[in-house]
């Protein structure tokens, strides 16, 4: 199956999913990663401020900011990379490019990802073998990932089912080390603990 025949099907699958499942498996996927001793230790963690129907992340930067983390969230550039900027609590969020909630903090660069611990980033689906996910299209988190050190945790958060035996790569794909989803942590790819 192509690429866009993939995210339409998912797309779709999502939008079948009841609000109310869809919350309570985005809540027990943050409480999965929450546990984990890696998420815990993390200083700074680069992650995403969910829309529609992807599993949530409101819980989940809370949380880690909450509990001492400093978190970075995306702030889409008008050539579609990705800048940081530092979450401060939700009233410090406002509406930018195509109404995705971005920190109205002082933009921290492209490279600000490469000094993050740990790397939460959204996913249609990934390849259970290799890692490769499959996003909206954009590339805006390929060049992300591409900034991000070989020894820190990447995670894909995806609803259940979207871990398939195969995802369409292309070479500017990258791989994540981990998927989280309602029912656990999964490494798909070796060589990070």
């Amino acid at each position: 199956m192509d690429k866009l025949r993939l995210r339409s099907a998912i797309e779709a699958a999502r939008a079948a999913i009841p609000e109310d499942e869809r919350h309570a498996a985005s809540v027990r996927t943050r409480e999965c990663l929450l546990e984990q001793p890696w998420v815990q230790m993390a200083g700074l963690v680069a992650c995403y401020w969910s829309i529609g129907t992807e599993p949530s992340t409101h819980g989940l930067v809370f949380a880690l900011w909450k509990h001492g983390a400093t978190v970075i969230l995306p702030v889409l550039r008008d050539d579609d990379d990705l800048d940081w900027a530092v979450y401060d609590g939700p009233d410090t969020l406002a509406p930018g490019r195509f109404g995705l909630m971005e920190p109205v903090d002082v933009r921290r660069g492209v490279d600000a990802v490469r000094t993050a611990a740990l790397v939460i980033v959204p996913a249609l689906a990934v390849d259970r073998s290799t890692g490769v996910r499959l996003g909206r299209g954009g590339g805006s988190y390929d060049r992300a990932l591409a900034r991000v050190g070989p020894n820190v945790p990447t995670v894909a958060l995806l609803h259940e089912g979207e871990l398939l035996d195969e995802v369409p790569a292309e070479p500017h794909d990258l791989p994540v080390r981990y998927v989280a989803q309602p029912n656990g942590i999964t490494q798909v790819v070796m060589g990070c603990d």
